[in-house]
């Protein structure tokens, strides 16, 4: 049964229990992903009948959210950027998070969508609504700010506080198309369970990703638990800025990879002029670095990020040099705890100017450990007597627990990463859990990184495998746009009624997805990563470069796709095919006219008159748009 499709923002049924908001195009997630995808409506498609949602208070998502010291791009501003509005003229090549967040901010007073952004909203459900054909959210409008907090941390503040005090009021809205536009850095996790004692604390303990800005460091001890990139930043900020900490003691699991990133131009040293001097007097430079660092990422993945013979001969000259840089800058006592016992790119690489943190481990204030953290005490922490790494290491295991005093405890352990689309639930033909299907086949997964089958109309824009070991997440989120673009714009002109990808099309995908991981350094059994699960499935990162996902995107396989046509849309099909028939009809007639008169065809087109030809046209086009408005 076809279904009729608003193009407008309306509301349905007044003030009656069932009255719903009807947008045309929903969109959860204000951060870099939905505001290209809402820039996109209005600039490529002239559409802006649509919503977005973000339960946070603020434009930017996990920029918005994360105001740890320290917090920067790791990559190059003219990649970490869209490449409808690029970024070229930062002051640093790596923006702080506050200019990243100043960036997106721009971009959506430049494209008209601040209007379109609603805060402090919740979409806590998307419902399939098979009758209608349509989705129907459950949107929970929030306390300012509170959508700010980890979701167990909210939980905690509504036991203590009440529920009414954070969810103020619910109602359902409705909507043609859904994009989810949920980040994958979202919810930090939580504190061990195992690790007992927290409660008695009697300092400070948060997690980076939820920074409290009063926080008062100055003669503190400092006990940060992670190794990745943002406890990083957090110690050279902590170190280096005017904080003032007293100590840093850093509990560390395992090493990671460092890096140097592209260096910083300096006036004195690498150039002439600044950045920002040199793209404003030779604005091609900025396309041209832009390009490059393209070029550059993209020949990591072709050397160190498949598994074959040639990439493990690049991958061992690679690692003997990061280990050489290692050494002369690290202070030689954590030779040794630094050197990882795995290929690089297996986990996140930690992109560092100048291997600042290395540097830090020269402070006299800064410890390094792979204690294992036993329990908390009210002033501090309890750890073991011996190292954990290197695993191999001659150590007496019996040694006496030691203690670590500690005024603040900062968490970057990273996030919950692996838990697609939480908390939202999605539930599609048949009332069907997405995350019910998912467990079913094995892990999460989606056709072209954003589409299952029983969910029409619903495109998961930072979906399964989406993300890289070695690109930037703007590309990602481009081509996902552009594809997602190319599948609704038949919806937005009224003649696609439902687009859904085909089952076997969504499983093949996924298991040459997973099949090519295994062909890559993300399935080595030497580490542990975020970017898979204990049984080895990988949910996280794409098996190919980002030009094969690009070129995808750009070019949709369309016998992949179930397409049902509205009225106006098996007219328009129609039409095209008789019109293609009567072409070749009239080809071939004429043909056998000229032929049996002798007459030249082509004198007969010079002489036809310009005049006629486009009357005749116009009386065409004319009859076509009669039709259709009668069918519409």
């Amino acid at each position: 049964m076809e279904t009729k499709y608003d193009k407008t923002i309306h509301v349905e049924n007044g003030y009656e229990k069932n009255a719903y908001t009807y947008y045309p195009v929903l969109v959860i997630g204000a951060g870099e992903t939905g505001i290209a995808m809402a820039c996109q409506l209005r600039a490529k498609l002239g559409f802006d009948q649509f919503r977005v949602f973000d339960r946070q208070s603020g434009i930017g998502g996990t920029w918005w959210i994360n105001r740890y010291p320290g917090v920067a791009v790791d990559v190059p501003c003219a990649l970490y950027s869209y490449s409808f509005e690029p970024y070229y003229y930062a002051d640093k090549v790596y923006p702080k998070g506050r200019q990243i967040v100043q960036y997106l901010h721009k971009v959506a007073s430049k494209y008209q969508i601040i209007d379109k952004i609603q805060l402090n909203t919740d979409v806590s459900e998307l419902r399939w609504l098979e009758d209608d054909k349509l989705w129907e959210a459950t949107i929970t409008h929030m306390a300012p700010g509170l959508g700010d907090m980890g979701e167990k941390d909210r939980q905690a503040y509504i036991a203590k506080h009440g529920r009414e005090s954070v969810y103020l009021k619910q109602e359902k809205v409705r909507a043609k198309i859904a994009v989810s536009a949920i980040g994958g850095l979202v919810e930090p996790k939580a504190w061990p369970d195992h690790i007992p004692g927290r409660e008695t604390f009697n300092g400070e303990l948060f997690h980076t990703a939820r920074w409290k800005e009063d926080t008062n460091l100055e003669n503190k001890d400092v006990v940060i638990i992670g190794s990745g990139c943002s406890s990083a930043q957090v110690v050279q900020a902590l170190l280096e800025e005017d904080y003032n900490v007293k100590s840093i003691t850093q509990l560390m699991r395992s090493p990671p990879w460092l890096t140097m990133k592209v260096p910083e131009p300096d006036r004195s040293v690498l150039y002439p002029t600044s950045l920002m001097d040199a793209l404003t007097k030779y604005p091609i430079l900025g396309p041209l670095f832009r390009v490059f660092a393209h070029i550059n990422a993209e020949s990591e993945w072709f050397n160190f990020f498949l598994d074959k013979e040639k990439n493990m001969k690049h991958r061992k000259v690679y690692q003997d040099t990061l280990l050489r840089r290692m050494r002369k800058q690290a202070p030689a006592e954590y030779h040794d705890m630094l050197t990882p016992n795995y290929p690089v790119g297996c986990k996140r690489r930690i992109f560092d100017p100048a291997l600042g943190w290395y540097n830090c481990m020269n402070d006299s204030r800064y410890k390094l450990t792979t204690q294992k953290l036993i329990d908390v005490q009210p002033n501090g922490i309890n750890v073991t007597g011996y190292q954990t790494y290197p695993p191999n290491s001659q150590q007496d295991q019996t040694a006496e627990n030691e203690f670590i005093p500690a005024d603040v405890i900062l968490l970057a352990n990273g996030y919950d990463i692996r838990d697609w689309l939480h908390p939202l639930k999605v539930i599609g033909k048949g009332g069907k859990s997405i995350h019910d299907v998912w467990k079913e086949r094995g892990g999460p997964q989606a056709y072209m990184c954003c589409a299952m089958d029983g969910y029409p109309n619903l495109f998961i824009l930072n979906g399964p495998n989406i993300y890289t070991g070695h690109h930037s997440v703007f590309l990602s989120s481009e081509n996902m746009v552009i594809y997602a673009l190319n599948m609704i714009k038949g919806v937005l002109a009224g003649e696609v009624d439902t687009v859904e990808v085909k089952k076997f099309a969504e499983l093949e995908w996924t298991e040459r997805i997973q099949r090519e991981l295994k062909q890559t350094v993300f399935a080595s059994t030497a580490c542990n990563s975020w970017y898979k699960v204990e049984n080895g499935w990988n949910s996280t990162t794409y098996s190919r470069s980002q030009t094969d996902f690009a070129f995808r995107c750009m070019f949709p396989n369309w016998s992949h796709w179930d397409i049902t046509l509205t009225k106006r849309g098996e007219f328009r099909r129609t039409l095209w095919k008789s019109t293609k028939y009567l072409a070749y009809f009239t080809l071939i007639a004429g043909a056998f006219w000229a032929r049996r008169t002798g007459t030249n065809l082509i004198e007969v087109v010079k002489h036809w008159s310009k005049d006629r030809l486009h009357q005749g046209l116009q009386l065409l086009i004319f009859g076509i748009s009669q039709v259709q408005h009668r069918l519409e």
